[in-house]
C-alpha cells in the first residue's frame, strides 16, 4: 500500500516502522551449538505460529532472557524468511524464537497501538530482499516500511471496527468452508454406498452383482519403466510419458507431463496406452490413486510407478472401474495392500490381478456411471459456489483494510450480514 501524506485525513501521518520502535530478535543460536533439552518451546521458522518440535532447558532460557532481547507480552512477532509476514501476538508464556528469522518491533505504544500494527501487518506489502535461495526481510527492510498512522483514538476505533467486521467475515468463511466440505462428502458418501461390498454381497444372487478378480476382467495389467538417463533425457515434446504425479483420483492432470522420443518409446512398447485405460499408481505416497486415461494425450507410455489396467469392453466399463477403485471400501483395500510392501508403499502386478471386486452386468455399470456423473456435476456446481463465496469474502476483507488504512472507514458499518 502506498498512501501519500496529502491523501490522508487531518491528524494522520506517515511513520516508518524504524521510527515507531526498535527491531529486535532473540540471541542467535549457532547450528553447531548444542543446548540442553528441556521444557521451554523453541520456535523455528517452520513451527512459528504452530506447534513447536524443539525445546530448550529452563536454565538456558533464564540465562538468555536476562542477557538478550526478548519480546514482551503483546508484541507482534513476524516471520522474516520463507513465508514473509506471518505474525503472532506474543502471549507472554516462556518461549524462545529462532534468531533473525523471527523478529518484532519493541513498541511502547505511546503513539501506535500494537493492535493497530497487527492489523496493518496483515495488509502490508513487505517487499523482502531476494536472496540466493529464499526471500528475506532484513532489518533495514523492516525499518523502512511506511505506515499511515492516525491519532490513538482513531486507531482504537479502526481496530474495533475491523475486529467486528473480521469476526463476521470469518464466521461466513467458516460456514462456506463447511458447506464446501459437505458438498464433497455428499458425493463420497453416495459413492461409498454404491460400491460397498458388505452391502452388495448381502444382496445374494438376486442382486445381480458377481465377484470377479481383475485378471478375469482385463486384457492387460502392467507397468512401465523410466527411460535410460532418467529425467535429464526427457524431451520438450513428443510421446507422452505418464507418471504418478499425473494420476489423481478420477482425474488425469496434464501438469508436469513428461515426453520421450520415438527411440525411447520403442523400448516401452509393452506399456503403450490406449484410450480409456485405467491408470493406478502402484508406488510411493500416491499409491492407489486412480483415473481413466483420456485420448487427448495419445500416443503415450507409462513409467514404473503407474500400472495400466485395460478392461475387456464387453465385461467391465472403464469409468465404472475407476469409480469403484476410488470409492472408500476399495480404496482402503488398495492402501492396505500397498502398505504390505517390503520397503515402501507398493502394489505388485500379482496383487492387482488377484484383487477382487463386485460388479453387475455391463448395462447396469453404465447406468451407475451415468448417475454418478450427474451427481458429481451437481456437487461440483455447489463446490464452485462455495469456493467463490470464500474468495469474495477474502476480497471483502482486503477492501475493508484498504479503506481502513487510507482513512476512509468513516462509519461503524454493520457486517453481520456477511455471515448469512
Amino acid at each position: 500500500m502506498n498512501v501519500r501524506q496529502a491523501q490522508l485525513p487531518e491528524g494522520w501521518e506517515i511513520k516508518r516502522l524504524g521510527g515507531i520502535g526498535k527491531v529486535c530478535m532473540c540471541k542467535r543460536i549457532l547450528k553447531k551449538q548444542t543446548l540442553p533439552v528441556g521444557d521451554i518451546p523453541f520456535y523455528k521458522i517452520g513451527t512459528f505460529g504452530k506447534t513447536p518440535n524443539a525445546f530448550i532447558s529452563k536454565e538456558v532460557y533464564q540465562e538468555y532472557r536476562s542477557k538478550y532481547s526478548f519480546p514482551k507480552k503483546g508484541d507482534i512477532l513476524i516471520s522474516a524468511s520463507g513465508t514473509i509476514g506471518r505474525r503472532v501476538i506474543y502471549d507472554g508464556e516462556p518461549a524462545y524464537f529462532q534468531d533473525s528469522n523471527i523478529v518484532w518491533i519493541d513498541n511502547d505504544e505511546k503513539e501506535v497501538l500494537n493492535s493497530f500494527l497487527y492489523k496493518y501487518y496483515g495488509f502490508c506489502n513487505w517487499n523482502p530482499s531476494k536472496g540466493a535461495t529464499i526471500s528475506r526481510l532484513y532489518n533495514d527492510d523492516l525499518r523502512k516500511i511506511e505506515i499511515p498512522v492516525p491519532p490513538l483514538r482513531e486507531q482504537k476505533r479502526i481496530v474495533s471496527i475491523l475486529d467486528r467486521a473480521f469476526t463476521a467475515i470469518d464466521k461466513a468463511k467458516a460456514n462456506a468452508e463447511q458447506n464446501l466440505q459437505n458438498a464433497k462428502e455428499l458425493f463420497e458418501s453416495y459413492l461409498q454406498g454404491v460400491f460397498d461390498p458388505s452391502i452388495r454381497s448381502g444382496q445374494g444372487k438376486g442382486g445381480g452383482w458377481e465377484e470377479k478378480t481383475l485378471k478375469e476382467l482385463t486384457s492387460k495389467i502392467g507397468s512401465g519403466a523410466t527411460p535410460r538417463g532418467g529425467q535429464k533425457n526427457y524431451k520438450s515434446e513428443g510421446i507422452s510419458l505418464v507418471r504418478s504425479m499425473n494420476v489423481h483420483d478420477t482425474e488425469f492432470r496434464e501438469k508436469n507431463l513428461a515426453f520421450i522420443d520415438e527411440k525411447q518409446a520403442k523400448e516401452l512398447d509393452g506399456v503403450t496406452l490406449q484410450e480409456n485405460d485405467v491408470l493406478l499408481n502402484i508406488t510411493g505416497a500416491s499409491v492407489a490413486r486412480c483415473c481413466v486415461f483420456p485420448k487427448d494425450y495419445l500416443p503415450a507410455r507409462v513409467n514404473q510407478h503407474v500400472s495400466i489396467i485395460r478392461p475387456y469392453r464387453d465385461k467391465l466399463d472403464s469409468k465404472f472401474l475407476n469409480l469403484l477403485l476410488t470409492a472408500k471400501p476399495y480404496k482402503d483395500q488398495l492402501l492396505l495392500t500397498g502398505e504390505q510392501g517390503a520397503t515402501r508403499q507398493a502394489i505388485t502386478k500379482a496383487q492387482i490381478e488377484t484383487f477382487k471386486i463386485l460388479l453387475p452386468e455391463l448395462k447396469e455399470q453404465q447406468a451407475i456411471v451415468h448417475q454418478l456423473d450427474a451427481l458429481r456435476a451437481e456437487t461440483q456446481k455447489l463446490e464452485a459456489v462455495y469456493q467463490k463465496k470464500m474468495e469474495d469474502l477474502e476480497e471483502l476483507k482486503k477492501s475493508i483494510l484498504q479503506k481502513a488504512f487510507a482513512g476512509e472507514l468513516k462509519t461503524e458499518n454493520k457486517f453481520e450480514y456477511v455471515s448469512r
